[in-house]
């Protein structure tokens, strides 16, 4: 699943670490979701939809997989 959390993130001008702040995770998951490593939460994608004031399919991208 593709995200556009770095972009967002360079849109709010806000580093990695206020945003793991922000979300009550680590820096290390920021980056993880970001290099697509990690896919969030439901909790997670509804509070960073909630900081950025957007739908979560605003910020994820479901690309399905052929199986």
């Amino acid at each position: 699943m593709d995200n556009r959390i770095q972009e967002l993130r360079k849109e709010h001008k806000i580093s990695q670490a206020e945003l793991a702040e922000a979300m009550e995770v680590t820096r290390q998951t920021i980056i993880s979701l970001e290099k697509g490593r990690y896919n969030a939460s439901l909790e997670l994608a509804f509070k960073l939809a909630t900081y950025f004031n957007l739908s979560i399919e605003d910020i994820f991208i479901y690309k399905e997989s052929g199986y």
